[in-house]
């Protein structure tokens, strides 16, 4: 496959200016753009090997900070789930803007806080969004639109990550949309002991590559 290392642009949103990274390998026919949680970046490297492995299936990614430097200083902002929320659109509007991205399926990939955000955008969008992975996510936030997400949607957790994984089979029930839930035996919030990010990263490609296709 041709390099798909991913080179960085600007996302304009509400006045400001977001940094990110795009890599959209050759041929791709979908592009997954990444909300991150709260005190992360699009430097996090746990979403960067995701996002490695998703290029690797021939699907294009996006990570971007959702917040500018000055934003992510004041903790109130990190939880501010509709500025999120906007911010997931912006960027969404951004890539049907360009003539590379215009046509491809997106999907979202959400971490902890980013995920309530990704279904939240999901939802908003209805079947203009082709796919959404949930990673150890607050899915409990976008309680009040999990009915509404049409694109199908897969949540990932941790079996150790006991209060989120509680949740996550709360809201479970409440998608009515094609799901699955899957559980990493073993793994905490973060996805640390040997072999559980990868096992993270192969689920989410098989899912992207499923319905992005």
């Amino acid at each position: 496959m041709a390099d798909t290392t991913p080179t960085p642009v600007t996302i304009p949103a509400d006045g400001v200016e977001l940094e990110g990274d795009l890599g959209i390998p050759t041929g791709a026919s979908g592009l997954v753009v990444f909300a991150h949680g709260s005190g992360s970046s699009r430097k996090s490297p746990r979403n960067n090997y995701v996002a490695d492995v998703i290029r690797e299936r021939g699907v294009g990614t996006l990570l971007f900070d959702l917040l500018t430097e000055e934003e992510d200083q004041t903790y109130e902002t990190r939880f501010d789930i509709p500025l999120l929320v906007e911010r997931l659109l912006s960027a969404t509007d951004w890539l049907r803007g360009r003539n590379d991205t215009r046509d491809l399926k997106i999907g979202y990939f959400g971490s902890s806080t980013g995920a309530a955000a990704a279904l939240l955008a999901a939802a908003e969008l209805g079947g203009q969004t082709d796919a959404v992975v949930s990673r150890g996510g607050r899915v409990d936030l976008a309680e009040e639109r999990l009915s509404d997400v049409a694109a199908p949607t897969m949540f990932v957790v941790g079996g150790a990550d006991e209060p989120v994984l509680s949740l996550n089979r709360d809201a479970y029930e409440s998608l009515d949309c094609e799901k699955s839930l899957e559980v990493i035996p073993g793994a905490g919030h973060l996805f640390e002991g040997p072999g559980q990010l990868e096992d993270v990263a192969d689920l989410a490609a098989d899912w992207f590559e499923t319905h992005l296709e």
